[in-house]
């Protein structure tokens, strides 16, 4: 019997993909737990419509990733840092005040986990820090800091 799998099974198979098993294994094990159903062909073409959707959302999804991308491509948000005698700065900036920093300078929403920050910024001037977007979109984004107030 085939039938088109619901989730992943341990050596069977991965989520939507039509396997081949006994009939025996699919009435008691697959079909009543719900991991799988039988391949007949309104199940084919659900799956069909499925993936074409699946792959719609995932191209509307790099695009706008991309769009953003460009979009923060020439912006930059604006942070501070106490600095004291001699120019030695207190403190740091993180991938959190950047994400905040971001929201409420350029109304950009990014998650602050996706800020790639190897290190916590401790220094004045222009940095690119990278933010990735998308599995294939990664963009640059300007953090300048500047002398506060200390």
């Amino acid at each position: 019997m085939e039938v088109i799998l619901l989730q992943d099974v341990k050596a069977l198979g991965k989520k939507g993909q039509v396997v081949k098993v006994n009939d025996g294994y699919a009435r008691n094990f697959i079909l009543p737990k719900k991991l799988g159903v039988e391949a007949n062909s309104k199940n084919m073409n659900d799956l069909k419509l499925q993936k074409a959707n699946e792959e719609k959302i995932a191209a509307e999804n790099l695009a706008a990733a991309k769009a953003l991308a460009e979009e923060m491509k020439d912006k930059e948000v604006v942070l501070s840092l106490k600095v004291g005698e001699g120019g030695k700065t207190f403190g740091s900036i993180s991938s959190k005040e950047i994400a905040e920093a971001a929201k409420s300078q350029l109304s950009l929403d990014i998650d602050k986990k996706k800020i790639l920050l190897k290190d916590s910024i401790k220094s004045l001037g222009v940095h690119n820090v990278s933010v990735k977007l998308h599995a294939k979109v990664t963009a640059e984004l300007k953090v300048k800091v500047t002398e506060g107030k200390g």
